[in-house]
C-alpha cells in the first residue's frame, strides 16, 4: 500500500484520533436465501419470527438501561427511536403476512425491509437517507436472533483503537466507549444517523460514509482519524502523526472554550445580540440541543415522523411530539416548520398523487399542503394545540408567492376556529413565519414580510436555485458557492426589505453553520442564526469575537465593488 493513503467521508462526530486500526469484516446489508415452506410450517415460522422480534426488544431494553446509566435519562430517546421501529406495522404485521405466503422468516424480513430501504435511498435530504441505516440496523438485529448468536468482535479491541467497519449499531458505539476506542470509521451512514448522534454525545471521533474503507485498511495499520474535516489517513509518516497529535491537543482546548461559552449570550463585541438557535429533527436530539448553549429551536423539521409508515401520523401523535419539544425548550421558543416533503414520498392511500416528479420543483412543501388539506390540517391542529404548552412559532416553507402565504394563513385561521368550537386551548397570538428559499420570494419579500411576524432564509435551496446548481450533483458541486456575489446581493436585499417591515430576519442552512461566513452574515444584518447543535459553540465564539458595525461596513464596501477579481480578493479577507 502507498504511504499516506487518504480516504474521505463525512465528519460525523468532531475530534482527532491516532491509533491502530481494528477492522470488523462483514456486516451491513443482508440478503438471505429464500426457502419455501409448507402450510403446516407457517405457524411455527411465524412464531420463530415473533420470538426473534421479542429477543430484539429485550436487547434494546438492556441497551436503554445502559445508555441511561452512562448519559442520563434525557438521552434514552435514541433507544426509544429504535423501539418505535420495532413496533411499526412493517415488522409486526407485514413480515408475518410475507411468511404466510410460504417463505422462511429470514427471507420475509428481507423482502419487507428491502422495499423500505430502497425508498429511503431515493430521498435527497441526508437526514432521511440516514434513517435507512437505522432500519437496516434493526433488520440485522432481528436477523441475528433468527440465525443465532454471532461472535462479538468488539470485545477484543484495545484502548485507543480505530474501529473500521461497514456499519455499526448503537450498542457497538456503547461498547467502543466502554473499551475506550479512539474512534470509528464506517463505509455506510451519515452525520444524522442515530449512531452518529450517539457518537457526538459520547464524544467519540468518527468519520462515516468512507467508500472503500474495508478494502484499504487492515487490522494493525496506523490510522489518523480526522473527524473535523471528514477524512482518514492510512499508514502516515511520523511527521504527519506528530502534526495531528498537536492538532488533537488544540481541538481539546477549543472544545473546552466552547463549553465555557455555553451559558453566555451570542453578542458581538459592540453589543449586537444575535439569537443563536439550533436546528432540530426529532425528540431524540433534544438533549444535545439543551446542552449546546442554543437559545431554543430555530428550525424544527417535522418530516421524519411521516416516513417509514403505511399511513399518515395521527393528530395526537404529532401533538405529543411538538408539545414535548415546546415544554422542554422553555423559556426559549420553538419554530416549527410545517411539512416540507414531495408528494412522491408519501405513502398515503388517500393521496391521489402518484406521478413521480422532481421533488425540488414539483408538488412539494406548502404547495402539497395547500392541495391536500387532509394532510395539512392535522399538523396545523397539532401545532396549535402544542402552542398551549410552550412558545411556538409556526413557519411555512418554500413560499414562492405571497398568495401562497395568504392561503396558508387562511387555512390556519380556519383551524383555529375549529379548535375554539371544540374547546381546545391554544396560543391565540401564535406568531407566523415564512421561509425565503426561492428567488421569486426573495425579490418579493417586502410583500411577504407584511404578512408575517418573522422571516427565515433557507440558504440550502436558495443557493441552488439562484446559481442553478443541483447541490447533490457531484459534477457541478464546485459551483455551489455560498459566497457568490449574486447570492450575497440577494441576501442583502432580503435583510433590508424585512427590516423595513420592522420584523426580524433569521438564517438557517449549512451556510449559517460555517464559521467562514459568520462575519459576512453579521455584516449583512441577520438577527438570528439557526445551526446544528454541534455547531453552536464555534458559531457563538465567532460572533463574540467580532464587531457588528465593522462587519457591516466591510460587507457594504464589498457589495459596492464592480470588479469581480477585487470582489474575490475582499471575500477571501472576510472569510
Amino acid at each position: 500500500m502507498d504511504k499516506d493513503k487518504i480516504l474521505s467521508g463525512v465528519a460525523a462526530s468532531e475530534g482527532i484520533s491516532v491509533g491502530e486500526a481494528f477492522v470488523i469484516e462483514g456486516g451491513g446489508e443482508f440478503c438471505p436465501i429464500k426457502i419455501e415452506i409448507s402450510k403446516d410450517e407457517i405457524k411455527k415460522e411465524v412464531n420463530r419470527y415473533k420470538e426473534a422480534l421479542g429477543g430484539t426488544k429485550k436487547e434494546l431494553e438492556s441497551f436503554k438501561e445502559s445508555l441511561g446509566k452512562m448519559l442520563g435519562k434525557e438521552h434514552i430517546g435514541l433507544a426509544d427511536a429504535y423501539r418505535q421501529i420495532l413496533d411499526d406495522p412493517l415488522l409486526t404485521r407485514d413480515v408475518p403476512r410475507q411468511i404466510q405466503s410460504g417463505v422462511n422468516a429470514e427471507y420475509a424480513l428481507y423482502m419487507v425491509l428491502d422495499k423500505v430501504i430502497k425508498s429511503f435511498m431515493k430521498l435527497e435530504d441526508p437526514y432521511f437517507k440516514d434513517r435507512k441505516n437505522d432500519i437496516e440496523d434493526i433488520g440485522n438485529k432481528i436477523m441475528g436472533h433468527l440465525l443465532g448468536p454471532q461472535k462479538r468482535l468488539l470485545s477484543d479491541i484495545k484502548d485507543g483503537a480505530i474501529v473500521v467497519a461497514q456499519n455499526l449499531t448503537l450498542n457497538d458505539t456503547m461498547v467502543m466507549r466502554e473499551r475506550q476506542a479512539g474512534g470509528f470509521v464506517t463505509e455506510m451512514g451519515g452525520k444524522t444517523s442515530h449512531v452518529s448522534i450517539l457518537a457526538q454525545a459520547l464524544e467519540i471521533p468518527s468519520v462515516v460514509g468512507v467508500k472503500g474503507a474495508l478494502s484499504f485498511v487492515k487490522t494493525g495499520d496506523t490510522v489518523i482519524l480526522d473527524g473535523i474535516n471528514g477524512k482518514i489517513i492510512i499508514n502516515p509518516d511520523e511527521g504527519l502523526v506528530s502534526n495531528y497529535i498537536r492538532e488533537r491537543e488544540k481541538f481539546i482546548v477549543v472544545r473546552r472554550e466552547y463549553e465555557k461559552l455555553r451559558d453566555l449570550p451570542a453578542t458581538t463585541l459592540d453589543g449586537k445580540k444575535i439569537e443563536l438557535a439550533a436546528n432540530f429533527d426529532n425528540i431524540q436530539e433534544l438533549p444535545f440541543v439543551m446542552s449546546s448553549g442554543a437559545e431554543g429551536i430555530g428550525l424544527f423539521r417535522t418530516e421524519y415522523i411521516y416516513f417509514n409508515r403505511s399511513n399518515l401520523p395521527a393528530e395526537d401523535e404529532l401533538y405529543e411530539n411538538y408539545s414535548q419539544a415546546a415544554r422542554k425548550t422553555l423559556p426559549n421558543r420553538v419554530i416549527i416548520r410545517t411539512l416540507d416533503i414531495g408528494g412522491d414520498k408519501l405513502n398515503d392511500p388517500m393521496l391521489e398523487y402518484h406521478r413521480q416528479c422532481p421533488t425540488f420543483l414539483g408538488l412539494r412543501a406548502i404547495r402539497l399542503c395547500l392541495k391536500f388539506p387532509h394532510i395539512f390540517k392535522p399538523q396545523l391542529r397539532a401545532i396549535l394545540r402544542a402552542s398551549n404548552e410552550g412558545k411556538i412559532t409556526i413557519m411555512f416553507p418554500m413560499i414562492s408567492d405571497v398568495h401562497e402565504l395568504i392561503a396558508a394563513k387562511k387555512m390556519l385561521e380556519e383551524t383555529k376556529d375549529e379548535l375554539r368550537k371544540e374547546g381546545h386551548p391554544f396560543d391565540e397570538k401564535i406568531k407566523v413565519a415564512a421561509m425565503i428559499e426561492v428567488p421569486s420570494a426573495a425579490m418579493s419579500c417586502d410583500f411577504i414580510a407584511k404578512e408575517v411576524d418573522f422571516i427565515s432564509v433557507g440558504t440550502n435551496d436558495l443557493i441552488q436555485y439562484t446559481i442553478a446548481v443541483e447541490r447533490t450533483d457531484e459534477m457541478v458541486a464546485e459551483l455551489y458557492d455560498p459566497s457568490h456575489i449574486g447570492l450575497l446581493r440577494i441576501l442583502k436585499h432580503i435583510v433590508s426589505s424585512v427590516h423595513s417591515a420592522n420584523i426580524k430576519v433569521g438564517i438557517c442552512g449549512e451556510m449559517a453553520a460555517d464559521t467562514k461566513y459568520t462575519g459576512i452574515l453579521i455584516g449583512l444584518g441577520f438577527d438570528e442564526m439557526s445551526v446544528a447543535s454541534s455547531a453552536v459553540g464555534k458559531i457563538k465564539k465567532e460572533i463574540r469575537s467580532m464587531s457588528a458595525v465593522e462587519m457591516s461596513k466591510k460587507v457594504d464596501d464589498l457589495l459596492k465593488i464592480t470588479n469581480i477579481d477585487e470582489i474575490k480578493q475582499e471575500l477571501k479577507k472576510l472569510m
